[in-house]
């Protein structure tokens, strides 16, 4: 099983940056992509950045610009950059890994989805 834990999140004045940091642990094969969702008070969860294995990275068009996703594979951690933060940008933000438990001789895989218990980032404005 995989355990995500997320840190960095908090308040910050509009304009202000945060650094998300999302940690992967537990009996794995690997890791493979990684990514940040967000879910706002009242509103569906919502997708904020994606990022492969091999970097390959995907943003929600409200972020592109100011918010930054990175990976250091060999921590197997995930990094949100959020920068020129906005009020709207208020929620709570959970980690998503998709990892591949088991390898098998025939080439198949165990597979999983996981996610972290979410930090907080509230935006004043």
């Amino acid at each position: 099983q995989v355990q995500l834990v997320e840190s960095g999140g908090g308040l910050v004045q509009a304009g202000g940056s945060l650094r998300l940091s999302c940690a992967a642990s537990g009996r794995f094969f690997s890791i493979n992509a990684m990514g940040w969702y967000r879910q706002a008070p009242g509103k569906q969860r919502e997708l904020v950045a994606t990022i492969t294995s091999g970097s390959i990275t995907n943003y929600a068009d409200s972020v592109k610009g100011r918010f930054t996703i990175s990976r250091d594979n060999a921590k197997n951690t995930v990094y949100l950059q959020m920068n020129s933060l906005k009020p709207e940008d208020t929620a709570v933000y959970y980690c998503h890994a998709q990892a591949i438990l088991r390898m098998f001789v025939s080439g198949s895989a165990d597979r999983g989805t996981y996610w972290g218990q979410g930090t907080q980032v509230t935006v004043s404005s």
